[in-house]
């Protein structure tokens, strides 16, 4: 008989239990005072600019994206600098075609107005 399986019976129950249970002592422990200014779907008091049902321009999300991948690649040229002696011409190549690729993207970015904000 197989027995590696064995703890699995316990931490199962009990991962479905515990969430089970903090989510019912919410529910009867917790606060509920539903007023009209909460219920809104911001509670800093500004009226929403459209409804639920109209579209969202996607632009903040492209910028955002754009921003997350441009910190990662700041993210591998540290390590490169740090062994930039060690690697060698090798290395400075190797890099210099990733920044390549890196800026075509930011010109091809750029020429299709992904930057612009208004």
């Amino acid at each position: 008989m197989d027995w590696s399986y064995t703890p699995l019976l316990f931490v199962v129950p009990l991962a479905i239990l515990i969430p089970t249970i903090m989510m019912l002592l919410t529910l009867k422990t917790g606060p509920n005072n539903p007023e009209p200014g909460k219920m809104v779907p911001y509670e800093s008091g500004i009226l929403p600019p459209t409804t639920a049902e109209q579209r969202f321009p996607v632009r903040f999300y492209l910028v955002a994206v754009s921003f997350l991948l441009f910190d990662v690649e700041a993210l591998f040229l540290f390590p490169w600098a740090v062994r930039f002696r060690e690697l060698g011409w090798f290395g400075f190549g190797a890099m210099t075609i990733f920044l390549f690729i890196l800026v075509l993207g930011l010109a091809y970015e750029w020429r299709k107005g992904g930057l612009e904000w208004d």
